[in-house]
């Protein structure tokens, strides 16, 4: 089973634009086990967004993983730790996983997600 990694602009977009992520992710790698890195929660805590707390809510539902990192880097290690995918639409972040090998999945047209592997 693939292991997908949330960071925090994953866990905003199904309410930003009503993409039920766990059927779109299913759609492209079957089933996955998806990880949300413990920082993110604390993000999602402190930011000042409309569909925070929805997607604080959405994170507590999938496994918290613990990090040494913070911000994009406990993502990327994440990913590392896991052999996962990061699901981002950040440029930063997809930047630094692209420079570390690490697959990504992304929003495509701002309707569905794609793959880009390195695998």
């Amino acid at each position: 089973m693939q292991t997908v990694v949330l960071d925090t602009n994953a866990l905003l977009m199904p309410f930003e634009i009503k993409i039920n992520l766990d059927l779109a992710l299913k759609g492209l790698l079957g089933d996955v086990r998806c990880v949300v890195p413990g920082p993110m929660i604390g993000e999602l805590k402190h930011l000042d967004h409309k569909f925070a707390k929805a997607a604080l809510d959405l994170a507590r539902k999938y496994e918290i993983v613990q990090t040494t990192q913070t911000g994009d880097e406990a993502v990327i290690e994440a990913a590392l730790s896991t052999g996962g995918y990061i699901l981002t639409n950040d440029k930063n972040l997809r930047a630094a996983a692209r420079e570390r090998g690490i697959s990504l999945i992304m929003l495509r047209s701002g309707t569905h997600l794609v793959i880009e592997s390195v695998k």
